[in-house]
C-alpha cells in the first residue's frame, strides 16, 4: 500500500491524534514558556533520538504538524487538532520566538498555498482555514517586519488578482465560489491575528483600497448563497472589530471614514438583496443568520470610536442613514418570537439596539410609530429574559430613550427639536408603554433574583422623573398586589426609596437612587 493511503485509515487517524495530545502534554512541561529546560528528559532524549534542548523537541514537533498538514486532506478531525497544537505552540511568547527560528516555520509561511498543503482545496476541511491562518498571522505579526507581512500574503495576492480579473460573466461559477469562500476564511484568521495598530495598519493598507472592491463584488454575486455570504461577512465582523485599539488611525487620516464606508456599501448590498428573496426551507441558514452577522458588523463599526459621525451629514453623505435604514429593516423583517429564538441572533439584535439608542437615538425618534413601538417593545421583552447581558444592554437603551424624554421633553417647556416632537407623538399614540416599562422593571427587582440590579436601576430613577403620575400609579398597582395588612409598611419603603433624591440625572443623583434601591428592595421583601 502507498505512503499516501494509509492516511485514508482510522487507525491510521487514531494513532496520529493520541500522538499529538502526547506531544500536546510533552510541550507544557518541557517546552516554552513553562518548560523545565534542565530536565533529565532531555538527557533521555538526547541518547535516544540526538534532542538535547526544547528548540530540537519543537522542531521535532512541527515537522510532526507539517507532515499531517500535508498529507491529510479529508479527515477534519486530525487537521484541527493538528492546528490546535500549531496554535498552542505559536501563541506562546517563547514558544512563538523559537518557532521563527526553524526552517520547517519559514517554508509554511512562504508557502501557505494547496500545492503545499492539499487539505486547503477541500471544502470540507474550509473553517480549519481559518485557524491556519490565524496561527500563520500570529507568526507573520511576531515579527513585526512590513517586508515579512507583504512577502507572506503573495499566495492570499495571487487568488485576489485571479478573482478581479474574472469577468462577471464568469463570477458565478464553482471555481469563483470555492475561492472566494476560501480567501474569506483565510483573511479572517490574518484579521484574527494583528493586536496592535501596526500590525492592523499593515493587513488595511494590503487590502484598502486595492482589494476591497472584490469583497462588494462577492456579496453582489452570491447574496443568495449563505455558504460564501457567511465567511465574507463574518470577515468583515472581523476587519471593523476594534480590539485592543487595534483600529486607530492618524487624526489627519480618513481611513476610519473610508472603512465605514465600505462597511456602508456592504451591508447595503447584501440587505437589499437579502430581503427581496423568497423564504427557504431553513430561514435561519438563508436569512437569520447572515443578518445577526450583519447587526454585529454595524455595531462593532458604530462603537469601534474610529468615525467621526457627524462628517456625513455634514457633507451630504447618505453612507450612515442607509446603512442604519437597512440594517433596522433587516431587524424589524424577523418576528419577535424568532428574535427570541435563536440565541446568537438575540445576542447581536440587542447588542445592536443598544448602540443605535446610545449614539444615534435621534434616527430611531424618527422612525414611523409602528416601529418605534416595536423596537421598544422588544427592549422590553429582552429585560424580561434570563440572560443578564442582553437584560443589561436593553436597560441601557431604555435608559437613554427615557434620558432623552426627560431631558427634552418633561424639562422642556415645549419639544423643539424634530427628534423630541416625533418621541412626543409615539408616546401619545401609545401612552402605556414606558408605564410598562417601569412596571416590568419594579417586578423583576422586587420579586426575582435579579443579578444586574445596578443596571437596571439606571433606567428606573429615569423613567420615575418623567412623571410623578406614573410613578404614583405604578405604587398604587404594586400595593394593590400585596396582602392589605402590608399596605402601610410596603407604602414607607416606597416614600423611602425617593429619600434625597431630586430631579436630576447627574451621576451623584443616580447612584443616591441605586443605594436607595438596594435598601428598598430588601426591606420589601422581608415577610
Amino acid at each position: 500500500m502507498a505512503d499516501w493511503q494509509r492516511y485514508g485509515e482510522l487507525s491510521k487517524q487514531r494513532l496520529d491524534r493520541a500522538i499529538l495530545t502526547f506531544f500536546q502534554h510533552l510541550r507544557k512541561s518541557y517546552v516554552g514558556d513553562q518548560a523545565m529546560h534542565s530536565s533529565k528528559l532531555y538527557a533521555r532524549l538526547s541518547e535516544l533520538l540526538g534532542l538535547h534542548d526544547h528548540l530540537l523537541l519543537l522542531d521535532f514537533f512541527v515537522r510532526k504538524i507539517a507532515t499531517n498538514l500535508k498529507c491529510y486532506t479529508v479527515s477534519e478531525e486530525v487537521i484541527d487538532h493538528t492546528l490546535s497544537l500549531f496554535l498552542e505552540l505559536a501563541s506562546g511568547y517563547v514558544t512563538g520566538k523559537l518557532l521563527l527560528k526553524l526552517d520547517t516555520i519559514k517554508f509554511i509561511v512562504a508557502h501557505h498555498n494547496r500545492e503545499h498543503f492539499p487539505f486547503l482545496e477541500e471544502y470540507s476541511c474550509s473553517k480549519s482555514r481559518t485557524t491556519f491562518y490565524y496561527t500563520i498571522g500570529w507568526l507573520i505579526f511576531m515579527d513585526d517586519s512590513p517586508v515579512l507581512f507583504k512577502s507572506s500574503m503573495a499566495p492570499l495576492q495571487k487568488v485576489f488578482i485571479t478573482l478581479e480579473s474574472t469577468p462577471d460573466a464568469m463570477f458565478r461559477t464553482d471555481t469563483v465560489k470555492y475561492a472566494l469562500i476560501g480567501l474569506m476564511r483565510d483573511l479572517r484568521g490574518i484579521a484574527m491575528a494583528t493586536n496592535s495598530r501596526r500590525t492592523y495598519g499593515f493587513l488595511f493598507d494590503w487590502i484598502y483600497p486595492a482589494h476591497m472592491p472584490i469583497v462588494l463584488r462577492g456579496i453582489s454575486h452570491w447574496a443568495d448563497k449563505p455558504e460564501v455570504t457567511t465567511p465574507l461577512l463574518k470577515f468583515m465582523a472581523e476587519f471593523v472589530l476594534n480590539k485592543a485599539q487595534r483600529v486607530t488611525f492618524d487624526t489627519s487620516s480618513p481611513n476610519g471614514i473610508l472603512l465605514f464606508r465600505e462597511v456602508s456599501k456592504l451591508l447595503v448590498a447584501y440587505g437589499s438583496r437579502i430581503l427581496s428573496l423568497s423564504k427557504a426551507t431553513d430561514i435561519y441558514a438563508f436569512k437569520y443568520k447572515g443578518i445577526w452577522i450583519s447587526l454585529t458588523i454595524l455595531s462593532r463599526a458604530l462603537s469601534g470610536n474610529y468615525v467621526n459621525f457627524g462628517v456625513f451629514e455634514l457633507y451630504g453623505d447618505r453612507s450612515l442613514a442607509d446603512v442604519l435604514d437597512i440594517a433596522l429593516k433587516m431587524a424589524l423583517s424577523i418576528p419577535l418570537a424568532d428574535i427570541l429564538a435563536y440565541r446568537k441572533l438575540t445576542r447581536a439584535y440587542f447588542a445592536f439596539l443598544e448602540v443605535i439608542f446610545n449614539s444615534h437615538i435621534v434616527f430611531v425618534l424618527n422612525l414611523h410609530t409602528s416601529a418605534f413601538m416595536h423596537i421598544v417593545s422588544s427592549l422590553e421583552s429582552g429585560l424580561k429574559g434570563l440572560d443578564v447581558g442582553i437584560s443589561s444592554q436593553c436597560a441601557s437603551a431604555i435608559d437613554n430613550l427615557a434620558a432623552f424624554y426627560f431631558l427634552n421633553i418633561t424639562m422642556g417647556e415645549a419639544p423643539t427639536s424634530p427628534a423630541a416632537i416625533n418621541l412626543a407623538s409615539h408616546i401619545a399614540e401609545c401612552p402605556s408603554l414606558l408605564p410598562e416599562i417601569l412596571k416590568t422593571l419594579f417586578e423583576i427587582v422586587l420579586f426575582e433574583d435579579c443579578g444586574n440590579q445596578w443596571n437596571l436601576s439606571r433606567p428606573m430613577l429615569s423613567l420615575i422623573l418623567i412623571s410623578e403620575q406614573m410613578y404614583s400609579g405604578l405604587k398604587a398597582h404594586i400595593l394593590a398586589s400585596q396582602p392589605v395588612d402590608q399596605h402601610q409598611r410596603l407604602a414607607l419603603c416606597f416614600d423611602k426609596l425617593m429619600t434625597d433624591v431630586v430631579r436630576s440625572l447627574d451621576s451623584k443623583n443616580r447612584d443616591k437612587f441605586t443605594q436607595n434601591l438596594t435598601i428598598f428592595r430588601h426591606d420589601f421583601r422581608v415577610k
